[in-house]
């Protein structure tokens, strides 16, 4: 690995590990503030959305800015954010700051870092080799979260979110050792001038996809895990753990895949099972053998990610990088959190099959549409047919 890409994979963990934490502080630090379910439901719509919107014009106008500035200023504007929360109080401001700072309520990296750090590590490695560098980054940047939210109990009050500042120092000082003039394209470039229309319609399979997902988050699976099999708290904690070590491991069989069969097939060979996985799971009759199909997913389901972001990359020209990062993360994230509310009116309806079924034709539906339409993609030229 090429000693700037891990500079980027070291903060992309320590990020993950403050966001883990943080996710989890945030809703006791605002209850313990005397703030109502509302006024908390606020603040996070407002952190989601901020980051979303930062995200997408960081991408779409960061081309004339090198790659080391940019990332610097997200790690002081991130530190800003932690100083924020730890010193503010009243609600109008700390909303305020969720809009415009870098604070993360969910388990995915919407953030201001992701167009920069996805683009700039797509100069560093190509074809499996690039794959395998998205594998590492993910990988460390999930395993870290856990390793955060488990964490966070030990972290009371407001402290925790000086940690979050900590966290940010050390990101700053580890992307100072980037270089001073990194070579960037031709500042005359619009963003996604050349390559809109293949953007697009990856950001809306990806959306597609990400709104099935929605339907099964992990919060609406303990639900139904409870409700279907009367699951205890400490079983459903088990599972998890177990589900998420296998997901985050797995990526790492995505770039050996992608060498023999190619980025698309990668994501939609490992992809499509898992959703039928998802589904026999729906309509298992037996707390064992939903167990054992929701862990086969997880094998499965989280391969495409290196994969995905490698194949972004690959199909639009080197200064259009960060700005295809953006469009195609942003709108995903929006969508996953367009659902969840149907999944809930289902289970409360007492359909409980209902919210995996829907989750996994729809997912389904994102891989049969993402094969047809870019089975020929050419990983290394990034041109499609």
């Amino acid at each position: 690995m090429h000693p700037d890409a891990r500079r980027v994979v070291v903060v992309r963990t320590l990020r993950g590990f403050a966001d883990g934490f943080v996710s989890i502080l945030l809703a006791h630090h605002l209850v313990t503030l005397g703030f109502t379910p509302l006024q908390v439901g606020v603040i996070v719509t407002g952190t989601l959305v901020g980051s979303a919107a930062l995200t997408l014009l960081v991408g779409l106008t960061g081309v004339r800015v090198g790659f080391r500035t940019l990332l610097l200023a997200a790690s002081a504007l991130m530190a800003a954010t932690g100083l924020g929360f730890f010193a503010v109080t009243a609600l109008v401001p700390l909303l305020v700051i969720a809009v415009v700072g870098t604070l993360n309520p969910s388990a995915g990296d919407v953030s201001v870092f992701l167009p920069t750090e996805q683009a700039f590590l797509a100069g560093h490695a190509t074809g499996t080799a690039r794959t395998r560098l998205y594998a590492f980054y993910n990988v460390g940047g999930n395993l870290a979260g856990a390793l955060g939210a488990l964490v966070s109990g030990a972290i009371t009050g407001r402290v925790g979110f000086l940690l979050y500042v900590a966290v940010a120092a050390v990101a700053a000082l580890v992307y100072r050792g980037l270089p001073r003039h990194e070579p960037r394209p031709s500042t005359h470039t619009k963003p996604l001038e050349r390559s809109r229309t293949v953007v697009v319609q990856l950001a809306a399979l990806f959306s597609l996809d990400a709104a099935g997902g929605g339907l099964v988050i992990q919060s609406l699976l303990v639900v139904w895990l409870h409700l279907k099999f009367d699951f205890s708290t400490t079983s459903t904690a088990t599972l998890f753990f177990c589900a998420g070590s296998l997901a985050a491991f797995s990526q790492f069989l995505a770039p050996r895949l992608s060498r023999r069969v190619g980025l698309v097939r990668t994501m939609v060979y490992t992809h499509l099972p898992a959703n039928c996985f998802l589904v026999l799971a729906a309509l298992a009759p037996h707390a064992g053998i939903a167990i054992g199909f929701l862990l086969l997913r997880s094998v499965l389901s989280q391969m495409d990610v290196p994969a995905r972001q490698a194949l972004v990359m690959a199909a639009v020209p080197s200064e259009e990088r960060a700005a295809a990062a953006s469009v195609t993360n942003v709108p995903r994230s929006l969508a996953s959190a367009a659902t969840p509310a149907l999944a809930g009116w289902l289970l409360a309806n007492g359909n409980l099959a209902a919210p995996l079924v829907l989750a996994g034709a729809a997912k389904a539906t994102y891989d049969l549409l993402l094969l047809w339409r870019f089975r020929s993609i050419t990983v290394d030229h990034g041109t499609t047919s």
